[in-house]
This record gives structure tokens, sequence and C-alpha cells, in this order.
């Protein structure tokens, strides 16, 4: 039976040490959370670039050991990073070091410091890194599908590739953010069971118009539109009052390193503080216009207080069956 609300948890391990990170992760997997993320970077997004953190796909191995029920996926993987093959040996070695909990998250790769940082070819705009992204995906879920594979571009070279073993799984949920609705949303129809798409509280308008764009797309590559569970997305702080939530987020400033235009940002992308309440009604309005799920972003100083609100006052009232089984 099909989910009607799926929970994530998006663990950014910035300035965590592993053990506080650890200890969410297992929070997390303990209130029955549906998915558990990190971030896929190689310096820290906002802030100090250079401040600790664990790299993402090792990451998810090492969480794997220690969660029995969770989904685990990158939100998302830089694509500029790994080869496509090495990528699709990745994500079936981690589906069976889960036991079939492994989800495919994919991306560009928006921050170019990084990669130059590390010489890794950014392309000439992130246009050309889009159609890389398409490219793939398309050669991953191939390869997962257990198909022989040459492809020949300008881009990527295989000559008969095959790998084994396949995934535990039949096939593994490929999830994609962003919202750019030329080629973004485009790879969203094309590819992805789950989109994942950065939400402030008053913004179900945005969200429906760029609904509407994937729908278009959809029914160009010719994809049942009804098959891509969408998923709202923000940093959330729930306190019982207004003021208290942002006396917590302060404190959590203390530790975060977010100031002028990046502060800026993160507010505008998405930073929920609020209360039990308005987070209810505001993740019920974008049930209302389509959304079928919420993942809820964390960081250290992690605040263990909006996690418990999220899976015991917030989730249920919307319909979330915990551990109610794999995305369908």
């Amino acid at each position: 039976m099909s989910k009607p609300f799926y929970l994530g948890l998006d663990v950014l391990t910035y300035g965590a040490t592993w053990a506080s990170a650890m200890e969410v992760v297992r929070l997390a997997d303990g209130l029955g959370f549906d998915g558990i993320f990190t971030a896929d970077h190689l310096y820290a997004t906002g802030g100090d670039p250079f401040q600790p953190f664990f790299e993402g796909w090792t990451a998810l191995a090492a969480w794997s050991q220690r969660t029995e029920w969770a989904d685990l996926g990158l939100l998302v993987g830089a694509n500029t990073f790994r080869n496509p093959g090495v990528v699709a040996k990745m994500t079936a070695t981690l589906d069976h070091a889960s036991g079939g909990r492994a989800i495919l998250g994919l991306g560009a790769a928006w921050e170019e410091q990084e990669q130059r940082a590390h010489g890794i070819d950014p392309g000439r705009s992130i246009g050309q890194r889009l159609d890389w992204l398409d490219e793939s995906l398309e050669i991953i879920g191939r390869i997962l599908a257990g198909e022989e594979v040459t492809h020949q571009s300008d881009a990527y070279r295989f000559t008969e590739v095959r790998q084994n073993p396949r995934p535990l799984q039949a096939h593994v949920p490929v999830i994609v953010g962003g919202s750019g609705e030329r080629k973004g949303l485009r790879i969203v129809a094309r590819h992805a069971d789950l989109w994942q798409f950065w939400s402030p509280l008053d913004s179900v308008a945005e969200f429906k118009r760029l609904d509407g764009v994937l729908r278009s797309h959809c029914d160009t590559v010719g994809r049942d539109e009804s098959t891509i569970r969408r998923l709202a997305s923000a940093k959330v702080v729930v306190r019982p009052t207004r003021a208290a939530a942002d006396r917590e987020f302060e404190r959590q400033l203390t530790v975060q390193p977010w100031s002028g235009d990046v502060l800026e940002h993160i507010a505008t992308i998405g930073l929920w503080r609020t209360t039990a309440e308005e987070a209810t009604n505001a993740i019920g309005a974008f049930q209302a216009a389509g959304a079928r799920g919420f993942i809820a972003q964390v960081y250290p100083p992690y605040d263990l207080e909006s996690i418990q609100a999220l899976a015991t006052e917030i989730a249920p009232r919307l319909g979330w069956l915990p551990r109610g089984g794999k995305i369908q």
C-alpha cells in the first residue's frame, strides 16, 4: 500500500562529532523516520568552508550498520565527483549493506569552489552540469537494472559494462532536487521517483506553479506524473511559541557560522522557526497541493526537541504511518 506521507530527516554533519551525528541518526531510526539523508560536499556550504564534517557515501555506509528501518540516501550526490559507473557500484553496495534501504540521490553539483579546489572539472556552466546529470542518471539506471552498457559521448565512455551483484531492491528509488524549469524539472520527469524542493513556510503557490511545469515535462517525456512523490523540505526549528523557536535558532548560530547574505539565503529557500501547529498547517497546505511528504534538515547543535516533535506531533496529524513500508 502506498504510504500517504513520507517523513525524512536530512542530517548535516557540519561541525558535528561522529558520535553526535550517530546519536541523531539512531534517534530518527528509532522514531520511525522513513528516510535519513546527508549532504555530499567536500567543503562545508555556508559560513566557514573548512569546518569539519563527514563525507556522504561513507557516512551512509556506516549508518546502514547502526539503523534498521530508514531509507538511506544523499540529498543529493554531486554528479561531477564520481564516474556514474562507480556511483552505480556504490549504490548497489549500500543497498546490500542496508538490507535494501538505499536511495540514489544525485544532483548537478552546484558549488563550484569545492570542485575547482579539488581538481574536479565543473564544466562550462550549470547547464552543462545538468546535461551531465541527465546522462549519468540514464547510465546508472541501466547498470543497476542489469544491462550491459556501452555508451560513448564527450562526457562518458563505457564499453560493455556489467556489474554484479544487482541491488536487493528491484528498483532503487531516485531522488532529484532542484526547480530549474527548463532542465532541472525535465530531469525530474525523466528519472526521479522523488522530487525534493526547498520550501519557505508560505510558498505553496510557488510549489503549485513549479508542479505545473513538472507535469508539463512529464507529458512531454511520456511519464505518469503520479509516480513521482513530491517532498517539501526546510530547515526546521519547532518550539511551543515562535519566540522560543527564534531563541533556539539564535543558539544554533553560536555553532553554525551563518550570517549576512548566507543567512538571508537560508531564510529565503526554507527556514521554519515555528510551532508544531503552524508547521502542521503549512505541511498540510503542501500536502493538499500535491506533496506527499516532508524532509526536515537538522545540523549541529542538533535540535532533538524539533526532531521529536516532527515524529510525534506533526507528521501523525498528516497521515504518517511510522515504519509503514518502503516508498511506493
